[in-house]
C-alpha cells in the first residue's frame, strides 16, 4: 500500500483524558498527510494485551506494560499520563490503613496496569485479585472485596460514593521520590513503521493535544461523552490532571520517572528486565 494511503490503527481508552488528547485527530481537524487514522477504543488492560501481540500500530498502554512490549514498540515523547502528586487510589468501605488489609482481599484493575504494579511494589501480605476496573467500586461495596484500587475517574469520585481513602499511590510516590511524577500511561508506536513515520505520528498526537487545549469549548464536551457519569466540572478537572505539560512532552522528569518505575519492578522481579527506553 503506498504511503499516501497508509492506514494507522490507533488504540486508546474511552476515557475523558484520552478522548481529549485524540480529539483533534478523531474529529479530522488535525490531519497527517498520507495517513488515515483508524481509531479503536478499548479499556487499557485490553489494549495492553493487544500490545503484547503487536496488533496495533499506535496504542495507549500502561507504563507497566511497556516492559513487556519494548521489543515491538518505541515510546512517544507525547501522550503520557503522569500523576503529579496523584494517581491510583486504594479505597475501602470499612478499612483505613494498609495494616488493616493484612490477609484481606483487594480488587485491582488488571495484571499489566501500572496501578497493579504499584500495589505489588508497595504492599505485602494482601490477597490481590485482578478484575475489570469498572466493576471495582460495586464489588467492594457489595462486600465481595475488602478494598479496591481505583483508576480513571474513580480516583476523584470515590468519596462521594462513601469510600475511604487508604492510600493515593501518586501522593505516596511523590513523597518517596522527591516530587518525581508517577508514570501511569504511555502512547507507543510500532517499530516496524520506521523511525520517520513514527516521528510523524508522534508529532500528529502532539498537534492533536494542542488543538484540544486551544479549542476546549468543543474538545471538553467531546471528552465528557466518555466520563461515565461525571459532570463538566469534574470531567474538566480530570482532563487537566492527566493532560498536562508532561503529556505534551514528558521531558527529562518523565524519562527519569519511567526509569525509576522499571528499576523498582525489575529489582522485585515483577517485570522481566529494565527495558531500553527509546523515544520518538
Amino acid at each position: 500500500m503506498p504511503l499516501r494511503d497508509k492506514v494507522i490503527r490507533v488504540g486508546h481508552s474511552p476515557d475523558p483524558d484520552d478522548a481529549f488528547m485524540f480529539y483533534g485527530l478523531s474529529s479530522g481537524k488535525v490531519k497527517l498527510e498520507g495517513v488515515t487514522i483508524d481509531h479503536l477504543l478499548e479499556d487499557i488492560q485490553s489494549l495492553n494485551l493487544r500490545a503484547l501481540k503487536g496488533e496495533l500500530e499506535v496504542s495507549a498502554i500502561s507504563a507497566h506494560a511497556y516492559a513487556h512490549v519494548a521489543n515491538r514498540y518505541w515510546i512517544m515523547t507525547t501522550g503520557a499520563s503522569m500523576g503529579e502528586g496523584y494517581g491510583p487510589v486504594l479505597v475501602s468501605k470499612q478499612y483505613s490503613s494498609l495494616d488493616d488489609l493484612a490477609g484481606k482481599r483487594v480488587a485491582t484493575p488488571g495484571e499489566l496496569t501500572t496501578a497493579t504494579l504499584l500495589f505489588k511494589l508497595f504492599t505485602d501480605g494482601v490477597d490481590q485479585v485482578d478484575i475489570p476496573f469498572d466493576q471495582i467500586m460495586d464489588r467492594v461495596a457489595s462486600g465481595e472485596f475488602d478494598a479496591g484500587l481505583l483508576i480513571h475517574e474513580g480516583q476523584i469520585t470515590y468519596a462521594e460514593q462513601g469510600f475511604r481513602k487508604i492510600v493515593d499511590f501518586g501522593e505516596f510516590w511523590a513523597r518517596k521520590f522527591n516530587g518525581l511524577p508517577l508514570p501511569l500511561g504511555l502512547d507507543v508506536v510500532r517499530k516496524d513503521l520506521g523511525i520517520d513515520l513514527a516521528r510523524k505520528l508522534s508529532y500528529g498526537l502532539r498537534q492533536s493535544i494542542h488543538f484540544g487545549y486551544t479549542h476546549q469549548k468543543e474538545a471538553i464536551p467531546y471528552a465528557l461523552q466518555y466520563g461515565r457519569g461525571i459532570g463538566e466540572d469534574l470531567g474538566g478537572r480530570f482532563v487537566r490532571m492527566y493532560v498536562s505539560e508532561l503529556t505534551v512532552d514528558m521531558g527529562e522528569r518523565g524519562r527519569k520517572a519511567l526509569e525509576t518505575l522499571f528499576t523498582l519492578g525489575s529489582e522485585k522481579k515483577l517485570i522481566p528486565a529494565v527495558p531500553e527506553l527509546i523515544f520518538v
